[in-house]
């Protein structure tokens, strides 16, 4: 189905799934991951293309990125900026979410910048230790 094709949502409804994102940004996980097991799905995106565990990684908001992974968040989806889930939790400073991303599979070589050059760029020296060996590197 192309988004031209797509239903239009009612007012209520974008205000709900607004309020979604307002959830993962809070932290709210009872509210959250109950609607999600209800049935919203966990890589839902808003306007900008920001994943509900990116929300919640930039929010370090750390236990609500391992609930919503464990259950079966994509780590590596990118917003419309070219920014992971893995970008967000590096940019600040989430050591929790990091290990938590990271530990799910998330692909340091995602997005824009990878791991890396996130970390380069902003300085980010605690959160390098986090990272493995950049591929072609030597540990």
């Amino acid at each position: 189905m192309s988004a031209d094709d797509a239903p239009e949502l009612t007012d209520e409804q974008l205000e709900f799934l607004n309020d979604c994102f307002d959830l993962a940004r809070r932290g709210d996980n009872e509210r959250l991951l109950a609607i999600i097991d209800a049935g919203i799905p966990v890589n839902l995106t808003d306007h900008k293309g920001d994943t509900l565990l990116a929300l919640a990684a930039y929010n370090s908001q750390s236990a609500l990125v391992q609930a919503l992974l464990d259950r079966g968040a994509d780590p590596d989806r990118v917003n419309q900026r070219g920014q992971s889930a893995l970008a967000c939790a590096l940019f600040v400073q989430d050591e929790d979410s990091v290990r938590a991303l990271l530990g799910a599979g998330a692909d340091p070589l995602a997005g824009a910048m990878d791991a890396w050059q996130i970390v380069d760029f902003f300085q980010l020296e605690a959160m390098r230790e986090l990272l493995p060996a950049r591929p072609g590197e030597a540990d």
